[in-house]
């Protein structure tokens, strides 16, 4: 029997349904892909995206592109589809691939064999693992949180929304406070976020977040950051101020976040973080977010 082997060539418009539909069988639709999410590239720029084509047919795509600036010395490699094309397309992605880059990673869940499978077999190492969670608001009982939230206002901790109206001494804390989280807490390539200014932070918060925080005496000492998407919302960026850490702060200040994303009529709340970051991993759990399969970041040096 003739096995004919792929053609490899850049994505084209034509294809974007075609490679939506194996990204999101991919990742086994934790994510839905839209063929709107696939571009073409720009006339005169490397196509970061290629398809392996077979009998007219895309069967496989993959993309490298810069990983994001908070790893600029990264690529990223996100490849879906059928198996035996993941290595052709990825001496084709590395063969074309931009200069001034040190290694490539991948990022992939546990239980999707066909990606976990290559990245093993192609010489990347399991470098960093990271854990995601879903809590379910529906039926979320805030209850149970009521004592520790009542103990810690007898204490003086109070936590609130934060308003867009803030005044800038409380943004000029609450970037301080960001900053702490990005210094003190364990990350890897996947949860390090991009580069924040002061003004940059406040202004997504006011685009696109709701942000909680906890005062004490008036000043904020802990926040966390929920962003809505659709019926779900995503946690991020939550930091308690080192001197007031181990009193459960963050614990009470998440509930109370919550208890306001089921009031607004969000049914699900997802977050996640490296698997070294224990404390925040304690905090979720308590408040009742079911850790799914890991997610492992693979490493290649070029």
């Amino acid at each position: 029997m003739l096995i004919t082997m792929p053609t490899l060539r850049p994505f084209r418009a034509a294809d974007a349904s075609a490679v939506a539909r194996l990204v999101t069988e991919g990742v086994r639709g934790h994510w839905t892909y839209a063929p709107e999410h696939f571009r073409e590239a720009q006339p005169g720029t490397r196509p970061t995206r290629l398809v392996a084509e077979q009998g007219g047919v895309v069967v496989a795509t993959a993309r490298l592109a810069p990983f994001g600036e908070g790893v600029p010395d990264a690529l990223r490699l996100d490849i879906a589809g059928d198996g035996a094309s993941f290595t052709p397309l990825l001496l084709a992605q590395l063969a074309e691939g931009p200069a001034g880059f040190r290694r490539v990673l991948g990022v992939t869940r546990e239980d999707f064999t066909e990606v976990m499978t290559f990245f093993h077999a192609a010489g990347f190492r399991n470098a960093w693992q990271s854990w995601g969670a879903h809590l379910d608001l529906t039926t979320f009982d805030p209850a149970p949180f009521e004592p520790v939230q009542e103990r810690l206002f007898l204490a003086g901790y109070e936590p609130e929304r934060l308003g867009p109206d803030a005044p800038d001494a409380d943004w000029d804390t609450l970037f301080a406070l960001h900053q702490t989280g990005v210094r003190d807490q364990p990350r890897n390539p996947t949860t390090t976020p991009d580069p924040l200014s002061r003004d940059g932070l406040r202004d997504v918060i006011r685009r696109e977040e709701a942000a909680f925080v906890t005062r004490w005496r008036g000043q904020i000492v802990a926040l966390t950051r929920l962003t809505p998407r659709g019926h779900e919302v995503d946690s991020e960026g939550t930091v308690t101020h080192p001197d007031h850490r181990r009193r459960g702060v963050m614990t009470a200040l998440k509930a109370h976040a919550l208890t306001w994303a089921q009031g607004a009529g969000h049914t699900h709340a997802g977050t996640g973080g490296t698997v070294l970051n224990l404390p925040m991993l304690r905090v979720n759990t308590r408040l009742g977010y079911r850790v799914e399969r890991m997610w492992i970041t693979w490493e290649k040096d070029l």
